[in-house]
Formats: C-alpha cells, sequence, structure tokens
C-alpha cells in the first residue's frame, strides 16, 4: 500500500502546478464599454485603456455606442450587447432615466455593470468608477474665482441631463457663493452639439454682452469658445474647459483657454475592466443586493480616479507625459 502511495504522490503534486499555468477565461468571454460620443478623443482613451486591460487578462473587449451624443441610441446599444451574453459590461450613463432600466434588466440577468464617467445611481449598477465631479467643478471654480480677482459675469455651458455635468455645477455654484460679486449670468443647455456652444458664444461676443468667464462643464464646449474668441480676435475672457482633447490643450498653449480639468478616461475603463473580471470569476452572493448600504460589502461603491488642472504652465508636460504612456 505504502509502495503505491509513492508511486502516484508525484502525480497528486504536479496537477496542481499544471493547472495553475492556464487560463481561468472562457474563449468566449467578452466585455462591453457602452458610451456616447465614441468617437472623441476622451472615449478612444477610454477605449485605449479597456483593451490594454483586456490584453492584460487574454480576455476580448469592444467599445460600443454613438458617434453622437444620442442617449436613445445608446439605449439601443445597450439592448443589442445584452443580447451578445456579455460577462460584465461598463457603461458611461448619458442619460440615467434612459439607460436605467437597461442596467437593471443586465444585473437581474447575472451580468455585472459597472458605471463609469457619469452615473447611474439608482439603477442598481454594482460601483461607479470615475471622476469626483464635485471636487472636479470645485477645483475649476476655484481657479476661475482667483482669475477672475472675485468679480465678474460667468456664463456655463452644460447637458443638465447628466449627473455628472450637475455635479460639476453643483461645485461651481458651491463656491462662487462663497464670493457674491461673481455672478452666474446664464447656464446653457448644449445638448450634446458643439454648434450650439459656437452659435452661443458668437451671439454673446457680437452683441458685447458682458461676459467675463466661460465655463465649459462637457469637453466639446472649451474648444468651440477657445475659437470664437480667436477668430473674434478677443482677449482678457476666463475660460476654464474640460477634458484633454487635441483642441483645448491647443487653446491652453495659446492663452485663449486658461485652464482645462484633465479626467482619467484610460484607467476608468482599465480599472472598470478588471473589477467586472473580478466579479465575473467571483461571483457575490448576489447582484441585486443594495451593496452600497452594507458596511462589509466586499466591492467598493465608488472608486475616484482623480482629475489634474492643466494650464499653460503644464500643459507641454501633460503632452510630453501622455505621448510616453501610449507610445508604450
Amino acid at each position: 500500500m505504502s509502495r503505491l502511495l509513492w508511486l502516484f504522490l508525484p502525480v497528486v503534486l504536479i496537477l496542481p502546478l499544471l493547472s495553475c499555468g492556464g487560463s481561468r477565461h472562457a474563449p468566449d468571454e467578452k466585455y462591453f464599454l457602452i458610451a456616447t460620443n465614441v468617437k472623441v478623443p476622451y472615449w478612444q482613451e477610454a477605449a485605449a485603456g479597456l483593451n490594454k486591460a483586456a490584453a492584460q487578462l487574454h480576455v476580448k473587449a469592444e467599445t460600443v455606442g454613438p458617434d453622437s451624443y444620442d442617449p436613445k441610441a445608446e439605449h439601443e446599444n445597450f439592448q443589442d450587447v445584452l443580447k451578445k451574453k456579455p460577462s460584465g459590461i461598463l457603461v458611461s450613463a448619458s442619460d440615467p432615466a434612459v439607460l436605467k432600466d437597461d442596467i437593471a434588466a443586465a444585473i437581474a440577468k447575472g451580468v455585472p455593470v459597472i458605471t463609469m464617467d457619469s452615473d447611474a445611481p439608482e439603477s442598481g449598477r454594482l460601483a461607479f468608477v470615475g471622476t469626483d465631479n464635485y471636487k472636479a467643478g470645485a477645483m475649476g471654480a476655484r481657479r476661475a474665482a482667483n482669475l477672475l480677482k472675485f468679480r465678474g459675469s460667468v456664463v456655463i455651458y452644460t447637458m443638465p441631463q447628466q449627473t455628472n455635468l450637475n455635479e460639476r455645477l453643483r461645485g461651481y455654484q458651491d463656491v462662487f457663493e462663497g464670493y457674491p460679486q461673481i455672478k452666474i449670468a446664464e447656464v446653457v443647455d448644449i445638448k450634446g452639439d458643439p454648434r450650439i456652444v459656437f452659435d452661443k458664444t458668437t451671439e454673446l461676443i457680437e452683441k458685447n454682452v458682458k461676459v467675463d468667464a466661460f465655463i465649459c462643464l462637457a469637453s466639446i464646449a472649451g474648444p468651440e469658445v477657445s475659437e470664437v474668441l480667436e477668430r473674434k480676435r478677443v482677449s482678457g475672457k476666463v475660460v476654464v474647459a474640460m477634458d484633454t482633447d487635441a483642441r483645448t490643450l491647443e487653446g491652453t498653449q495659446k492663452g485663449t483657454i486658461s485652464a482645462t480639468i484633465a479626467q482619467k478616461p484610460f484607467t476608468m475603463a482599465f480599472f472598470g475592466l478588471k473589477m467586472l473580471d473580478d466579479l465575473h470569476h467571483n461571483q457575490l452572493s448576489s447582484l441585486t443586493k443594495v451593496w452600497s448600504r452594507d458596511s462589509f460589502s466586499p466591492i467598493p461603491t465608488f472608486v475616484d480616479t482623480g482629475a489634474t488642472l492643466i494650464d499653460k504652465d503644464n500643459v507641454d508636460r501633460f503632452l510630453q507625459e501622455r505621448s510616453s504612456v501610449t507610445a508604450k
């Protein structure tokens, strides 16, 4: 008997080692990132983060969504993705009211869903990965207030359907409340269309309306304001933009944009996919449980990926660092 044990012992010891070398991922395992305006540089950067994480994990991943700001089309894309039985979904909720039921339906089918960039907190999503948008708004407001010397008339460009932009707006409003001589003259709904920003800014300049600062809560707004000011040869305006597409950074270098707030879409998608992969392979006891109310939850409710203020002093360094990372 003891002789038989010695014969089989090497096999027993080697089998676990062999199994460790195999992948835990199935051939049909695939994750999706769903957003709107997916061709803009912001979402191309997010797609790069998604693909980087997918390559490390040896899984498939795909970014889908309309080329414009179109919540209805995003809703349709979500439904199409769900039919493909995804392993997990990252979604930026362009309109939380439109995506709420879609997210709940995915959760009910056992598909883990994490929101990124723009949250849908009432949807049953498991976690949100992105910027603390209130802090980002407050960061921009403090810079704007200093540049305005704590007085002036402000116009804000936003999209009120989006939770993230509303949080940024609240950050600006709360900071400006501390400076009674700063007045928000108008909050403009740009409806996801950069032409509205261009036309509105042109109208304000041509009518000589007193505007001391333009605040752009959406990434598509800053470049349009910058272009109008450059075309009209207007100087001395404070412009605080959002994100780091090429035209925004060019305006920052030229000085037509005073500063822009850089988010981390690459990090959001990279970390978000890794969270989904873990949730797929180490399943929660329930996807429908409200984990945010559980003091001993195994997952976070919110992962803050951070934000950085970019201005003329550090824009060139930012471009060098980004070029170094994307070249790898």
